[in-house]
Formats: structure tokens, sequence, C-alpha cells
């Protein structure tokens, strides 16, 4: 028996096709339409990833480079003034840094001394050279003048033999005088004693003419000497400016200073490295590509690089030449596989690329900046 105060309240069963079950179904299409997009968009991409990398070869591992000269003392001494300061601009032959020239001012003084002494020196010698040869001159004059008495005495005495051999048949027959015959006795003996004085003039004359000669040969020997002295003279001489000039550091090239790390009396020694100089050259690049990536790869392909400092422009370059061993091989202490544990290690190859735009932003880039490369292996 039912309760008087119950209440039945009547049960509604949801009907097929109602707002209940279409919720899900929406859900559902969604997320497949967006599981469909994502796919499309993500095989669009691998693909194209895929077609890019056949035709080319990427790396970030690359850097600006350009030549750096360093600034380097020839001679040694205390640094008297700095004419420079960091990331100045210069040209080649701008004085940098002076050092202090005293020492080497002495060295050229005393250079030119020495050389005006080895010139003195030459013309004292050509000076004995000439009074040498006058004297041979002169005995050679005093030769020739005893040679022309000795044949004019000869002449005499030849004549005087003749008068004293007639003499003599004379005055066995008593023809002539005892007086006349002692005459030409005594003329014959006058002209051998006057042959004997003047040959034995002329050998003189030949002894001094053969002293003077000897003595001619020396000074000139003298001479040879003294030139070759005022030649190494002056070889120091220029030596001793050319240490001078060395006390005057310049620049070698046109570029921009790096930090100058000099001060004013310092002591600097020859050869030591005191900063450097970025030359005015146009930058390349130097990229370091993983072995695995140079089998396309050839010298002369067209190669597009990114460079951070200036983002979203593309700088045209070309691929230049290859490193002839890898980057780890050229290091401090390269790798040595021969001995230990041995891990295989994917080596890189450095490439040298080259801009083909000339332009000022290339001009501008610092060497060491980071930059992406893209090589066109087509």
């Amino acid at each position: 028996m039912a309760q008087p105060n119950e209440i039945k309240t009547p049960q509604h069963t949801p009907a097929m096709g109602g707002p209940t079950a279409e919720a899900p179904k929406k859900k559902s299409k969604g997320f497949t339409i967006a599981l469909i997009v994502l796919v499309l968009v993500g095989g669009t991409f691998g693909a194209s990833k895929y077609i890019h990398g056949l035709h080319h070869e990427e790396t970030d591992d690359a850097q600006i480079d350009a030549n750096i000269s360093p600034v380097i003392p020839r001679a040694s001494g205390y640094v008297t003034r700095v004419l420079v300061v960091d990331n100045q601009k210069v040209r080649k032959g701008d004085t940098l840094v002076i050092l202090d020239n005293r020492n080497e001012q002495i060295q050229v003084e005393q250079a030119q001394a020495a050389l005006i002494a080895a010139q003195s020196n030459l013309n004292v010698a050509e000076g004995n050279t000439s009074a040498s040869k006058a004297s041979v001159a002169t005995y050679e004059a005093n030769i020739s003048t005893a040679e022309a008495q000795i044949e004019a005495a000869k002449v005499t005495l030849r004549r005087a033999n003749q008068d004293y051999d007639r003499y003599a048949n004379l005055i066995k027959d008593h023809t002539i005088t005892q007086q006349q015959f002692e005459q030409a006795q005594a003329t014959k003996e006058s002209a051998e004693r006057q042959l004997q004085v003047l040959t034995d003039q002329k050998n003189a004359a030949a002894r001094q003419a053969n002293a003077a000669t000897s003595q001619s040969n020396a000074t000139g020997q003298q001479i040879s000497v003294a030139n070759a002295t005022i030649q190494q003279r002056q070889a120091d001489l220029d030596n001793a400016k050319l240490n001078l000039s060395y006390t005057v550091i310049t620049a070698p090239e046109d570029g921009r200073l790096s930090k100058v790390n000099v001060q004013i009396g310092q002591y600097l020694q020859a050869g030591q490295s005191l900063f450097s100089i970025v030359l005015d050259t146009n930058p390349w690049v130097v990229a370091n590509f993983k072995e695995t990536q140079l089998s396309k790869m050839r010298v002369g392909q067209r190669v597009i690089v990114h460079v951070d400092a200036y983002p979203g422009h593309d700088f045209e370059a070309k691929l230049t030449s290859f490193s002839p061993a890898t980057g780890a091989r050229f290091a401090l202490l390269p790798p040595d596989n021969a001995s230990g544990n041995f891990v295989k290690v994917v080596q890189r190859l450095p490439v040298k690329i080259e801009f083909t735009s000339d332009n000022q932003v290339v001009k501008d880039m610092r060497p060491g900046m980071n930059v992406d490369v893209d090589v066109i292996i087509d």
C-alpha cells in the first residue's frame, strides 16, 4: 500500500543524438585536425631540411680572421715617448714608440771619426806613392844619362886604346918621343877610369831605382789596405746609423692597434713583442667542418656567410682552400692515440673562405667574430 505523502518523480532517459553525446565527437575531430596539421608542418619542415641538406653543408664553428702583425723592437733601450693609444688607426711608417738613443748616437759619432781617420791614412799613402813614383822616375832618368855617358866613355876609351897601340909601335922605332907615348898611355888610363866611374854611377842609380820601385810597391799595398779600411769604417758607420734608426719604432703596415701595453721608462728587449696591428686587409672566414662533411666540398664553391654582429645580412663568399691537417694536429699538445684507451672523435678540418664582396661592412669586421657558414655544394 502506498504512502499518502509519497510523490513519484518521473525519470527522464537522455535521447539518442542529444547535446551530451555530440561534445566528445567535436573534441575528437579538432584533435585529429591539429594532429594532421602538425604532421604536415613537421613533414614539410623535415622534407625541406632534407632537400636543403642534399645541396648545402653548414657549420657554426667558424670565426672571422685577418692579418695581424706584431710590433717588435729591433734594438734594446728605455722608452722615452709613446705616441699612440689603444685601438688607434695608424699608417705605415707612423712613429709608435721612441727609445733612448744617446748610446747609438755616440756610436755613430765614433764611426764617423774612424772613417775620417781612415780617409786621412789613404791620403798619406797616396802621397807616399806619388813621392816614390817621382823618385823612381828620377833614378830611371839618372840611369839613362849614365848609360849615354858610358857609351861616350867607351868611344873615348876605344880611341885611346888605338892611340896607345899605335904609339907603342912607334916608340919601338924611336919615331916618337917618350913624352908622347906616356901622354897616350895616360889618356888611355884616364878613359878606363872614366868608364869605370860611369859604370859605378849607373849601378848605383839602378840600385836606387830598385829601392824606389820596392817602396812604391809597398806604398801601393798601403793604398789597398787604406781603401779596405775605409770600406770597413763606412760599413761600421752604416751599421751605427741603422742601429740609431731602430730606436724609433714605426708601424710596419696600415692598420689598427691593439692594447698598447708600453709605458715611459720601461726597458724593452730587442725581439720583445709589444703589441699588434690588425692590418687593413680584407678579412676572411675560417670554418671548421666535420670530416664527414667534406666529401662534396670543393674549392671555388659559393658560400653564404651570416655574421652574428650583422643579423639578417647575407654575405657572399667562396671556398678558397682546405687546411693540410686537422685542427687537433696543429694543437700545442696534439692527441696521441697510440696508447691507452681510444675513443673515436669526429675531427674538424679548417677551411678558408674569402668574401667576394669588397665593401666597408666587410672591412669593419673584427677577427674573432662568430659566423655561420653555408656552403652550396651543387
